[in-house]
């Protein structure tokens, strides 16, 4: 999934927000793509509103937050380009393995 959002940063208390915002998706197990683009992997759709709930409870009170669901194939087919060079394009994480 992937979660974009537009948040006002003009006031120190909207600053505050917006980064309690950005910290919330990374406690979530979100991985930050861009500033405002963060993207995690979930196993389906069950998982993948499950995690909108949770997202819901830490919107800030202003701004814009879009949650886009992707599929595997979608996820592999994203063509990335990183320092004017392209990369390889990302697998999707296999089964936990727990030692």
């Amino acid at each position: 999934m992937l979660v974009t959002f537009d948040l006002p940063v003009e006031t120190k208390q909207q600053r505050a927000a917006a980064t309690k915002f950005r910290l919330a998706l990374l406690d979530l197990g979100f991985e930050m793509s861009q500033f405002s683009n963060y993207l995690r992997f979930c196993k389906g759709k069950e998982q993948f509103e499950a995690y909108v709930r949770k997202i819901e409870t830490h919107l800030p009170s202003m701004g814009n937050v879009y949650i886009f669901p992707f599929t595997d194939r979608q996820y592999e087919n994203i063509v990335r380009f990183s320092d004017q060079g392209r990369r390889t394009p990302q697998k999707n994480p296999g089964q936990l393995a727990l030692f």
